[in-house]
């Protein structure tokens, strides 16, 4: 087990990468409509996915590159736990039948995230030696 230890940190970056990548995706898809989907709305910040898509697409930006990883995470993650309440759970009990089952994932990661850092490869710890 001790071998495995060492590969804890590249395996939280790669957590952090991927879930960062599919919430650009999701951003990218109400921001741009790219990939084309039902939830494009664009730069409208008169309606809450407008902002969410925000903050799902730069936000998600600023986690792929692991930089200011763990207030950017703590406000993903509530955002995601909003988003469940506010439109998911509206539309019954189950996440598996209400569409909620990523977003309760993406928070909870993103949680983890927040108490466990960004793992390796990214900009914050790059930063830190700058500052030294």
């Amino acid at each position: 087990m001790r071998d495995l230890e060492v590969w804890a940190p590249r395996a939280l970056a790669v957590l952090r990468i991927v879930a960062a990548l599919l919430f650009v995706e999701h951003g990218a898809q109400k921001l741009f409509n790219f990939p084309p989907g039902e939830h494009f709305v664009g730069f409208n910040l008169t309606v809450l996915p407008g902002w969410a898509g925000l903050l799902e697409f730069f936000g998600g930006l600023l986690l792929l590159l692991g930089l200011f990883t763990r207030p950017v995470a703590f406000l993903l993650s509530g955002q995601m736990a909003v988003a469940y309440w506010m439109v998911h759970a509206q539309q019954g009990p189950f996440p598996a039948n209400n569409g909620g089952d990523a977003a309760i994932l993406f928070c909870f990661v993103f949680l983890y995230i927040v108490v466990a850092g960004p793992g390796a490869w990214n900009l914050d710890a790059r930063m830190t030696r700058r500052r030294r």
